[in-house]
Order: C-alpha cells, then structure tokens, then sequence
C-alpha cells in the first residue's frame, strides 16, 4: 500500500515497514516455498508502485494476477487483516487497477511480439538450444544480414538467410571465418522446431513498443500482466521472452541516474527457470543487466521459492529481501535455509533460521535498504492484504478488458513487410531467371553455331561440287577442241599428204604411181599430225 511517499509492505508487531521508492530500483527478491504467500506480497507492491505513478509488469504463471482489474472482495478474513493493520484509518479500500494484458499467443491478451534482430542471437541461441559453436555461427549470420541490410523480422526471413549463407558459405568464410553447414544445418534444425512449439507467433510486427509500458491512468501506473499460462508450457520459451524485455528496457531507455521513483517494475515470477542451464556469456549478460538497469529507472523484483535459486552475482544485487518461509526436508533443503538466513543482517530479537523455517502463511522476514542504502535488520512481518481481487478472474471477462483497449488495435493484427525473406526470395527468382536466359541465351549460341557449321558445310560441298562440274566442263571443251583440231588437221595433212604422195608417186609413172604415192601420203601425214598433237 502506498503510504506517505513509501511502499508499505507488512508490520512488525505495529511498526509499519516500508520499502522507501528512491531504494525500490536497487531492485528485489520474493522467495518462499509454495503456499507461502508470495503472491499476495507480489500483488500489493505492484498495487502500491501503481498508486505510486509507477507502471508495472507482472509474468502471471497461474492466471492468478488478472484479478488486479477488479476490486477487491470483502470477507471475514479481509476484515480482521484491516482490523489488525488498522487500514481504515490509513485511506485502504477495496478497488480495481488500470491492467492491460497481454499473450505471446494473442489468446488471453494483447499479442506481444519482437523481431528476430531485435531478440539478438545470444537470447535466440538459448531459445535454440545451440552450442557454443553454432552460437557463434548464428552470430555470423546476424552481422552479415546487419552489413547486407537484411531485416531479420521473423522465422521465415531467418531461415531464408541461413539458406543464403549456406549457399554462400564460401564466399562469406574468406570474410567472416569458416562457416560449416553443417552447423547452419543445425541451426535450421532449430529453428522449424522452435516453429513448431508455437515460436513463430512471437516473431514478427508489430513488435512491442516499450514507450507503450509506461502508461499512467489518472495518476495511477498502468499494471501490464502478460499471461504466461501456455508460455510456461516451454520454461525455455517463457525465460528467454522475459529476459528480452530486460534486454530491450536496459537498449532503449536512457540513463536517468537515481531518481526519487522507479520509473518502472519488473516482476520476474519463477525466476529459477531464468538460470537453468544457461551459457556462461548469457549468465554474464544477465548480470550486466541487472546490474546497469538501475541506471535507467527499473527496478526488478525475482520471485522463486528459494534464494539459492539465484547466482550469487545477481543475488548481491538484490537490496530489498522479502522471504517467505522455507522447509526443510532434507539435507539439501536445510543447507538452503542456512544461506537464506544467513543472507540477513541479524536482528537479537529472534533467531532468524528457526523464524525462517516457522514463518506462517503471510509472514515473511523482510530487510530493505534505508536512506543510506545500507540493509536494515531483517524484522518478521505479517504482509498487508491487497486491495484488489485476491482470485482469478474468468478469460471471459479478460478477453473483455483487452480487446477494449486502444493497444489492441495498434497490435492484434500481424503485418509482413518486406524483409530479409522477400529480398533473397526476388534474388533467388531473379538469378533463376537470369540463368534460364543465359541457358536460353547459350542454347540459341549453340543452334546458331550448329546452323552456320551446316551452312559452312554446304557451302564447300557445294564449291567442291563446282569445282568438279567446272572441271568436267573444261575438260569436256578441251576434249572438244582436240577433236575438232584433230579433225580438221587430218582433212588438211591428208589432203596435202596425198598431194606430196601424188607428186612422189607420179614420178613413178602413171596413175596407180599417183594414186600409191597419194594414199602412202596421207597416211603419213596423219601419223605426222597425231604424234604431234599427243606431244
């Protein structure tokens, strides 16, 4: 309850215990086993940041927040809690909280959606269970989508670009190191199975807008509860969406230094699962965020049964200490109960191990820091009662309270802009096409090629062809004209022949002499004649 400026959490035998607001960002631990009342101390801070002007976030696991939207519900017990802490003298009455809900799924709130880049591949290497190797493949992948300004929006533009790099891979190693496919095989492995959980919903636009956190409602701090009852289904799923608001709370907003107030809190519920199995680089990451977002104005409050849950390098960090008591079953349970205790500033008044472990529904042990920042002595407190509905309330009546909001609108419908998936689906298209014409291009070279080969052919059988025709021609008129001048020379030798022989022959005496010598003549001649044409 907000009371005087301070964050009134429980009382300690009628001394009012406060965790002071400009203290509040050095941020907080709920702890306690189940059944506890851990819930109910996670309800009336968020409750009393609001009143402050402080907006909240809350991961509700159960369903068990929502009834933060609606007043609170008198009873017996309400009336002996107000009766005991004397509320009625201190402005307590049972009202609703300005809440707006919100579902990775879209179901139960308003869908909450990021962008693969925005999500970096530290987070979505937990998200896909790589290895150090493939983390570091992946992380190739985001730097060369960065330099080639490739938008990596959702699953699909993600898994386009590991198909590119492996396609590429060459190319890229010279630059960029070795890139296996093997490992982009991996990866891609991953992400259809990540796909397959439901991931793809979360991935995509409109993606968050932070600024959309920090609404007030007539004074009053928005309270946003994001519904994680089918989230938790995947532990992996559920820690690395969270762990992204950190991430994305501690990039966007600026340093603000210590102010008088958080600027806004953070819930984190079932933060053990936040630890579990994580990489050395992202537990570092983890640490550095906790550590630095102070600076920036928010203030985180880790929720788990057991301190122990916590690495020491963030439960150090943690000033404002509620603990809800503890069992002790066995070997492992007490050992926990003796760090728990022991993280404590001891107060004389009581023995804080056997207080831990005796603490009663409600009760808690709390230390917070004072002005000074130094831990005040733990004290053992009752814990207020909240204001707003204790229970649940139906999805019914959630469905109701979001889809009125003015949120709604600017979030409920997916949109797919051009991105990494579009670009390298048109590069692919048009190297496809540019190929079919170089294929066209080369078949048409080719059958060219092929006819002006023919035509060459052609073209010398038909000069061999006129080669031959023009050499029977001429033969066929050298022949003509060697009959012809032989023709004509054995008229002329034979008539000179016979004229000779005649002359010869007359000289013989009489005609048989002339027509002897003729004849021998002319024969002569002729043989003359054709021994001279042959030469």
């Amino acid at each position: 309850m907000y009371d005087n400026g301070k964050i009134w959490i429980g009382d300690d035998q009628g001394e009012k215990v406060y965790i002071l607001p400009q203290m509040a960002n050095r941020h907080g631990l709920i702890a306690g086993a189940t059944g506890t009342g851990k819930t109910i101390t996670l309800k009336v801070l968020a409750e009393s940041f609001s009143d402050a002007g402080v907006p909240v976030f809350l991961a509700d696991v159960k369903g068990d927040l929502a009834g933060m939207c609606r007043p609170g519900a008198d009873s017996q017990d309400m009336q002996e809690r107000i009766a005991y802490f004397g509320l009625n003298d201190c402005g307590f009455r049972y009202q609703a909280y300005p809440s707006t809900f919100w579902d990775v799924y879209g179901q139960m709130g308003i869908p909450l959606r990021t962008t693969v880049s925005e999500m970096g591949p530290l987070l979505l290497a937990k998200l896909l269970d790589l290895n150090p190797t493939q983390t570091d493949i992946l992380t190739i992948v985001f730097k060369i989508a960065d330099d080639e300004g490739l938008l990596l929006i959702d699953t699909k533009d993600l898994k386009s670009m590991l198909q590119y790099v492996a396609e590429n891979n060459a190319q890229y190693s010279a630059e960029y190191g070795n890139i296996a496919k093997a490992s982009i095989n991996a990866i891609l492995r991953g992400v259809v199975a990540l796909e397959a959980r439901g991931g793809e919903q979360f991935f995509g636009e409109p993606a968050l807008n932070i600024a959309d956190w920090f609404q007030t409602e007539f004074g009053r701090g928005m309270i946003n509860i994001l519904d994680c009852r089918s989230l938790m289904n995947d532990a992996s799923l559920y820690t690395t969406f969270l762990l992204w608001m950190l991430s994305e709370l501690f990039e966007v907003l600026p340093e603000v230094g210590d102010l008088d107030k958080p600027r806004m809190v953070f819930f984190f519920d079932e933060a053990h699962l936040l630890f579990k199995g994580v990489s050395k680089a992202l537990l570092e990451k983890i640490e550095q965020v906790v550590k630095l977002i102070r600076s920036k104005g928010v203030s985180i409050f880790f929720i788990t049964q057991n301190p122990k849950d916590i690495p020491d390098g963030v439960l150090s960090q943690l000033g404002n200490k509620i603990q809800h008591a503890l069992r002790a079953y066995t070997p492992a349970d007490e050992k926990g109960v003796n760090a728990a205790a022991k993280s404590f500033r001891i107060n004389p008044a009581f023995n804080t191990k056997e207080a831990l472990v005796n603490l009663g529904t409600g009760e808690a042990l709390i230390s917070v820091l004072d002005e000074q920042g130094i831990p005040t002595m733990v004290q053992k407190c009752r814990i207020l009662p909240p204001q707003s509905l204790m229970g649940p309330i139906s999805d019914e009546e959630k469905k109701k309270a979001f889809l009125v909001s003015n949120l709604c609108l600017r979030y409920q419908n997916m949109v797919d802009r051009d991105s990494a998936y579009e670009f390298l689906t048109r590069r692919s298209e048009q190297l496809a096409a540019e190929r079919q014409e170089q294929l066209r291009q080369q078949a048409a070279e080719k059958e060219a090629e092929k006819q002006r080969l023919a035509q060459e052919k052609e073209a010398q059988r038909q000069a061999e062809r006129d080669a031959k025709a023009a050499q029977r021609e001429k033969e066929k008129q050298e022949k003509a004209i060697r009959s012809s001048v032989k023709s004509v020379g054995n008229s002329i030798v034979g008539t000179v022949g016979r004229e000779v022989g005649k002359n010869l022959g007359g000289s013989l005496g009489g005609s048989f002499g002339k027509r002897l010598g003729g004849n021998l003549g002319a024969s002569l001649g002729r043989s003359i004649l054709g021994t001279f044409l042959k030469g």
